[in-house]
């Protein structure tokens, strides 16, 4: 686009508007200084970046690299708890030789409804004076893609051993494991209550 030049009577408008107008500001437009403050100006921090020792081509390297710090799984969790039941108990209900006096699936219930029906359960098994039973959680659906953040699988599974170590149930509560194949797998818990008193 060409610019278009101002004709005579343009210019002649343009200064009949500028005699008219008033200057709103009298000084000139400077910009203000920075005000110095009574503060010392900081020194830099020399940092020291760690040194490389020297090493040779083909040389074994000196140490081991530090591990990850993820989280162990739930299994694992629960799997590292102190057995405060009878050693040898404990050793036949873990290879499923012992069989389970009750059990409540929680298969395909939301968080809302598995709740208040695992304390039930619970509730009711140790009033019966039963002391073994299952609780079916699943493993949780697996999806294709998890992308770039690992999600946890099967939301029962990581919430039901949290469940079983709070109020009400904790006092009736003595172990809590790992089913055995036989029982579900992972998908299951066994839950080892507390003689009635």
């Amino acid at each position: 686009m060409k610019k278009r030049k101002l004709s005579e009577d343009d210019k002649e408008l343009w200064r009949k508007v500028s005699e008219t107008t008033e200057r709103l500001n009298a000084e000139p437009f400077k910009p203000s200084e920075p005000k110095s403050s009574s503060l010392p100006i900081p020194k830099p921090i020399k940092v020291d970046a760690p040194r490389i020792a020297p090493f040779k081509v083909g040389a074994k390297a000196a140490g081991r690299t530090p591990g990850h710090d993820l989280a162990p799984s739930i299994s694992e969790r629960v799997a590292q708890q102190p057995v405060k039941m009878d050693h040898k108990a404990y050793g036949k209900m873990k290879r499923g030789k012992i069989m389970p006096e009750g059990k409540i699936d929680l298969h395909g219930m939301t968080m809302d409804q598995a709740h208040p029906a695992l304390i039930g359960f619970i509730m009711r098994s140790y009033g019966e004076g039963k002391r073994l039973v299952l609780v079916i959680t699943g493993k949780g659906k697996s999806k294709q893609d998890d992308g770039p953040i690992p999600v946890r699988r099967g939301v029962l599974k990581h919430q039901v051993p949290q469940w079983l170590q709070m109020a009400p149930v904790a006092p009736v509560v003595l172990q809590v494991s790992e089913a055995h194949l036989r029982h579900g797998g992972t998908g299951a818990y066994y839950v080892y209550l507390r003689r009635p008193r």
